[in-house]
């Protein structure tokens, strides 16, 4: 059995805790690595050696700092299909999955070559009587990223790029459940020229989260995960005095209008709802059709889409649709709630439970289920389920649609099919949501914009990756100077103050 490392100092170090998790495969149910879980001492001392690396790093000018990105972003790409199979691997998801997770990381790391333009300041000249006025942007010193399982390439370079191009060190604590992935993006960036110490990758628990947000040296924390964990590691953060956005939970509405497009809406749904099997913050898992006609005409156009979805390990080829949930856990916890709606009244028009996959019957897979009739007042509605579950709520008008998606108390994406350009606009600038896609299912935003939910979605003044990153991984300092003028008598200046 492999046993993974941390990375520290530019090399793999073996755990001194004596303490292990097993990484599964989700395929097989099967242990396939173990991975060590730090101690606060441990942490605190990569802390410390990477507050030493940072000070060169920090003194490096942005345009050497982005050419390591620059190498860094060719190294991904020539290891595109090495870091896929890694995060299929460990997470269960498909290999076009996992080489989208890879590609929409790499997709930050080219913004961030273009630090330079990012970091500039702004000037004024002659704000007063020979006075100057220039800002810098100033790197924090140590921050640190802990991220999760669902996307184990995509989020640790949200993370990373930035903080780096910005001249930070950072820790990173990826989730424990799929740790390879960042540890190979760690060599790939020491061989890209990113001197040791300045990424450390500490595997590890609620101990060494806890460390991280205790830790004086660190000065700000991301996150991603569910909403519970980001309230208390933003507010833990908070009262230590450090800076953090914090990313949680999901639950997000696709309104259908009559003059939608239903097969577009269809084929969109079911790569929105189920891809992944469900496992990411942007799904959509509640479509809310208006009017009864179009509620049974969608219904009609997702049953055969959802009955031909094909489900196995990533190892069966390109045409699996979507592989296993991460663990024994959470299949169990998605099949509960798709009882509860059964219980609870809502229709299950196809049944996803009791799945069983020849040869890999111990694995967490879970067929496709598809609820219709189902009110915002059962568990299923309120739940995130992060499964391969999708559920239709029924609308009476479009302002009802629109007053189910702003009452739900989460606010990360949403979307609208719609072929009117007046409702898509009304909807896109009264849904008090932070990612906004018209006749789009997964709004994502292009990483050169930048990514972040509203409500209980997101805790924190500013987003991921974007213009926003560069502005939470540094800090400003705005310089006023005077020069007084000298005026040359019998050879020497005569310096007078101006007024």
């Amino acid at each position: 059995m492999q046993e993974l490392t941390h990375y520290i100092d530019g090399a793999q170090v073996k755990g001194g805790s004596g303490r292990f998790a097993d990484v599964m495969n989700p395929a097989t149910g099967e242990v396939q690595a173990r991975v060590p879980l730090a101690s606060a001492d441990e942490l605190n001392d990569a802390v410390a050696r990477a507050a030493e690396a940072q000070k060169a790093w920090g003194a490096t000018n942005p345009q050497r700092r982005a050419r390591v990105m620059m190498k860094f972003g060719a190294l991904i790409n020539e290891h595109m299909d090495e870091l896929a199979e890694l995060v299929s691997r460990e997470h269960g998801k498909t290999l076009p999955d996992g080489r989208g997770d890879v590609q929409r990381g790499l997709e930050v790391v080219e913004v961030c070559m273009g630090a330079p333009h990012m970091l500039k300041g702004e000037f004024t000249d002659d704000g007063g009587p020979g006075i100057d006025l220039w800002s810098m942007r100033q790197p924090l010193g140590v921050v640190a990223g802990i991220t999760p399982f669902n996307f184990p390439a995509m989020i640790p370079l949200w993370k990373m790029a930035p903080a780096l191009a910005c001249g930070n060190a950072m820790i990173l604590k990826p989730s424990e459940r799929c740790p390879s992935t960042s540890l190979r993006l760690a060599e790939l960036l020491k061989e890209a020229g990113l001197p040791d110490g300045v990424l450390q990758v500490v595997n590890g628990d609620k101990e060494v989260v806890d460390a991280i947000l205790d830790n004086e040296t660190i000065q700000a924390v991301g996150f991603v995960g569910s909403t519970p964990i980001a309230q208390y590691i933003y507010g833990r953060a908070a009262n230590n005095g450090k800076r953090a956005q914090c990313f949680g939970g999901a639950k997000n509405h696709m309104i259908i209008m009559p003059d939608a497009d239903l097969d577009k809406a269809a084929d969109a749904l079911v790569g929105a709802g189920y891809g992944a099997a469900g496992e990411r913050c942007m799904a959509i898992s509640v479509a809310v059709p208006v009017g009864e006609e179009t509620a049974d005409r969608l219904i009609e156009k997702l049953v055969p889409r959802v009955e031909k979805l094909k489900v196995g390990p990533y190892t069966a080829g390109e045409d699996v649709d979507y592989g296993p949930v991460i663990t024994a856990q959470a299949k169990e916890r998605i099949e509960r709630l798709i009882t509860s709606g059964v219980d609870q009244g809502a229709e299950l028009v196809i049944d996803g439970r009791n799945f069983s996959l020849q040869g890999y019957e111990n694995g967490y897979f879970i067929g496709p289920s598809l609820f219709d009739r189902a009110t915002p007042d059962m568990e299923i509605y309120k739940e995130e389920i992060f499964g391969p579950v999708l559920t239709q709520v029924r609308a009476g008008s479009y302002e009802e649609a629109l007053k189910l998606t702003m009452d739900n108390p989460y606010g990360n994406g949403t979307a609208i099919y719609t072929a009117d350009g007046d409702t898509a606009r009304d909807f896109a600038h009264r849904v008090n949501v932070g990612m906004v896609g018209i006749n789009f299912p997964i709004p994502v935003p292009l990483s050169y914009h930048t990514f972040g939910g509203w409500k209980k979605s997101a805790f924190g003044d500013l987003n991921q990756y974007g213009p926003d990153a560069f502005r939470f991984y540094t800090k400003t300092k705005t310089v006023t100077a005077r020069w007084f003028s000298g005026i040359k008598d019998g050879g020497e200046f005569n310096f007078k103050p101006m007024d």
